[in-house]
């Protein structure tokens, strides 16, 4: 009896004991559910705390970044093979002059749409439209009234007299449209169809100029066809890669800039971030900023009144979201940069500000911009001038050892076109749709396994000579018939890390207009407003030239410019 009154007694006292043990472990349990990440952070666009010595990220065990890039089987700074392929696009001798096909009182007129690299595929596309109307070019009118509103014309940003010069065997080009009676000849505007091919200028405007004598054709910004006859996507690239030289301020100016970047480093990374506001409103994708960030991208948004809501996880899943600078860090991390190699970074006000960048500059902390390898003295003369600023960091990427771009979007199709063309330099594309099942999974693996499946799913997206197949994209991409191989050194098929067997190198080089549909995005672009989906169906061998004619698409009603 005595027995259970003590034990009823020691009982009595333990209650409380337990009830406070529990409640204690209650709130601790509490604490760090509310302050561990969830599973979606590594995602979020805000990380507050960086430690690349040791974790990676607060809450992800095991996950251990080196500073330097680790032992590879590949040059992290030239491409395989690239020695054997070279830029080729002089015309050929059954391509007749200028003078010898250009009629009289035939007047073609354009004006470009959108940024500098979108009025740059204009005024490319633009050249082959007189010369298949053999008609007299008038040089371009830039886009003065678009979202940037940069009141540069043609010879402000480009070397008129070299562009009149170089293409005078190819096309007429005049400075502007003669006069007639004492009265300067007055355009007839009109538009052409996105993706126009020859046949389609012939029927729709050929008549119009025979009639008006001159015509304006307004908003050109991809109106030629993928698919053309080799001289004339040759002609494109003589245009693209050797007219277009931009003027003599602006060349100075973005030398000075690569000049300062090689003083601080035999090589560099040019980073085209595309992490705007604006770039990520477009795209409708979400990086777990919550609320807030729904409400700020939901408003910017609205801008464009044609453009509907999406599926942020869905963008995601199919890769149509540009990396967060931490991801884009961690890629090139992986693909064998460490932290002393320098980064110059293209891009303009970045969606959370330091915050954001703070895990990039982590990995990486030689980051730099124009703004801050010059003086504001020294960009004075171009601050003012959106299309000329865009100009200094283009010429940085295209002479950089290496391009990284985080969209595909016009600025990165043209420099990827462009470096293909000079040398296979290589041109870091992200395979966004496997790279975000990957970063999703990543704080249950190693950072070696991590490091091996990015090298691994980047096979084919690094700037490689075949990567892509001949007519494969965007001609400003991928402009196959003007890449020759060397037909003296035999080139090894199997050598590259390309896609596609070996007679891909040997198929005639015409474009067509498919796409590449393994792993290659094609993803909207703020500054390119064509629906992708309806290409292939828009070439299709068997429609009517009236539905070609009447096959154009609808706007948005702004369009911003990479």
């Amino acid at each position: 009896m005595a027995f259970q009154r003590r034990r009823h007694r020691y009982n009595n006292r333990m209650i409380p004991v337990i009830s406070g043990i529990a409640a204690a472990l209650l709130v601790l349990f509490s604490l760090l559910t509310f302050f561990s990440p969830s599973p979606n952070d590594n995602h979020h666009i805000n990380h507050s705390s960086v430690n690349v010595e040791t974790d990676y990220a607060i809450g992800i065990p095991a996950f251990r970044v080196p500073t330097d890039g680790g032992k590879l089987d590949r040059h992290v700074w030239s491409s395989m093979n690239s020695e054997h392929f070279h830029g080729c696009s002089d015309a050929s001798n059954n391509f007749p002059k200028a003078q010898v096909i250009t009629q009289p009182n035939r007047y073609l007129m354009i004006e470009t749409s959108g940024g500098l690299n979108q009025q740059r595929t204009g005024i490319t596309d633009a050249v082959v439209a007189a010369r298949i109307l053999n008609a007299t070019l008038v040089v371009p009118k830039l886009d003065q009234k678009s979202f940037w509103k940069d009141s540069s014309n043609f010879s402000e940003i480009f070397d008129v007299n070299w562009f009149i010069s170089y293409l005078s065997k190819d096309v007429k080009i005049i400075r502007q449209l003669p006069r007639k009676g004492g009265k300067t000849l007055s355009p007839y505007n009109m538009r052409v169809p996105r993706k126009c091919n020859e046949r389609c200028y012939i029927i729709r405007i050929l008549p119009v100029l025979l009639k008006k004598h001159a015509v304006q054709l307004n908003k050109f910004d991809y109106r030629l066809a993928n698919r053309l006859d080799t001289e004339y996507q040759k002609l494109r690239c003589r245009v693209n890669y050797h007219a277009l030289r931009f003027t003599n301020p602006i060349l100075a100016m973005g030398q000075q800039l690569v000049h300062r970047m090689r003083m601080r480093s035999k090589h560099y990374i040019a980073l085209h971030l595309r992490f705007e506001p604006d770039m990520l409103a477009f795209s409708g994708c979400a990086y777990g900023g919550g609320e807030k960030e729904q409400k700020e991208l939901r408003a910017i948004r609205r801008r464009w009144k044609t453009l509907h809501g999406s599926n942020p996880d869905k963008q995601r899943r199919q890769g149509k979201c540009p990396l967060t600078p931490e991801e884009v860090g961690l890629m090139l991390r992986a693909l064998g940069y460490g932290s002393d190699v320098h980064i110059y970074v293209a891009s303009g006000e970045v969606y959370g500000g330091e915050e954001t960048l703070a895990p990039l500059k982590a990995l990486f902390p030689n980051f730099h911009s124009k703004d801050t390898i010059s003086t504001k003295e020294e960009l004075e003369p171009f601050s003012s001038f959106s299309s000329r600023m865009a100009a200094l960091d283009f010429i940085v990427c295209d002479e950089s050892d290496v391009f990284v771009t985080n969209n595909n979007g016009n600025m990165a199709k043209i420099l990827a076109g462009r470096r293909r063309y000079f040398g296979h330099k290589p041109t870091i594309r992200p395979n966004a749709k496997k790279l975000y099942r990957l970063f999703l999974s990543r704080s249950n693996m190693t950072w070696e396994v991590f490091a091996s499946r990015v090298r691994t799913f980047q096979k084919g997206f690094m700037g490689e000579p075949k990567e892509i197949r001949p007519g494969r994209g965007s001609f400003h991409e991928n402009p196959s018939a003007c890449i020759c191989k060397d037909s003296v050194t035999k080139v090894d098929q199997n050598s590259g890390p390309g896609k596609y067997g070996k007679d891909d190198a040997t198929k005639k080089n015409v474009s067509n207009d498919g796409f590449d549909v393994d792993d290659e995005t094609e993803w909207p672009d703020m500054d390119d407003d064509e629906d992708q989906s309806d290409e292939q169906g828009m070439f299709n061998e068997t429609i009517s030239d009236n539905e070609i004619l009447n096959s154009e698409e609808p706007e948005l009603e702004e369009i911003l410019s990479d």
